[in-house]
């Protein structure tokens, strides 16, 4: 049987293992990519990815998936691929 301390730190465990994907600002890449990006590869809707994309342009980075390393190196991976300039942190 698990004592509350052992789930407390599994739960511990589990929450700092979650990452921020994080798409960089460029003067290379048009809004229609990234948009286009984040709708077929991180599975944005077109109003999310708008704004992800604005906020891009207008701050320098954005965060645009949370998540696992495991879940989030294919879509950075992909990401990087098409060009786009991005990072887990």
């Amino acid at each position: 049987m698990k004592t509350q301390q052992q789930e407390i730190t599994l739960l511990e465990e589990q929450l700092t293992d979650i990452h921020d994907l994080i798409v960089y600002n460029d003067d290379v890449n048009t809004f229609d990519w990234v948009i286009k990006t984040l709708m077929e590869v991180c599975g944005h809707n077109a109003l999310q990815a708008e704004q992800c994309a604005l906020l891009i342009h207008n701050t320098g980075k954005c965060g645009v998936k949370r998540g696992s390393m495991e879940d989030l190196i294919p879509v950075c991976e992909t990401i990087l691929e098409r060009g786009i300039s991005a990072r887990i942190e």
